[in-house]
């Protein structure tokens, strides 16, 4: 029983670690015979500022539901981004249904510029300094896929120098 309670407030420790924040909610309603039933959706970033991010989304009658079942989700959809310093290793395309972004490394000092769903995955990532602009939709749901997507396919120059059996300094320059 102690070793639970143990397991259970180290869990707890692990999950106050990460910083959540709201990116976009929506109030949504469904027509039924009885007229419209009124719920809320909410999509939620989640991160710990080293590394390790993830979105999800949550649909609930009230807000606060809303909001704490999109955290759940997004808990259950972290990845690790490769980090370089204070900003990414490489130039990368995100994309996902109608929206597009682009992702560009920046030197020390530039700070974030980007906006809404971007900055927010940015900022809870734990990236300091980076270019992006955001193409085609304007959606916040398709623009934090794409920009999820987009951190996916990023790659670590350690793994990309043991595929090509060549020294870090001879492929990033």
């Amino acid at each position: 029983m102690a070793r639970d309670g143990m397991r259970r407030r180290g869990a707890f420790e692990e999950d106050s670690e990460f910083k959540d924040q709201v990116i976009s909610i929506r109030r949504v309603t469904k027509v039924v015979k009885g007229g419209k039933n009124l719920s809320f959706s909410a999509l939620v970033a989640v991160g710990d500022e080293k590394g390790r991010v993830g979105i999800g989304m949550g649909k609930a009658r009230e807000v606060p539901a809303a909001i704490a079942k999109a955290v759940q989700s997004a808990k259950k959809s972290l990845i690790n981004v490769p980090i370089a310093d204070t900003t990414i290793p490489h130039f990368i395309k995100g994309v996902h249904c109608g929206g597009a972004v682009v992702l560009r490394p920046a030197s020390k000092g530039t700070g974030v510029i980007a906006g809404g769903a971007v900055r927010v995955i940015m900022e809870l990532a734990g990236i300091k300094d980076i270019l992006t602009k955001s193409l085609r939709s304007n959606n916040p749901i398709s623009v934090a896929h794409a920009t999820m997507n987009a951190l996916q396919l990023l790659k670590s120059p350690s793994i990309i120098s043991e595929n090509r059996d060549k020294a870090e300094e001879q492929i990033w320059q």
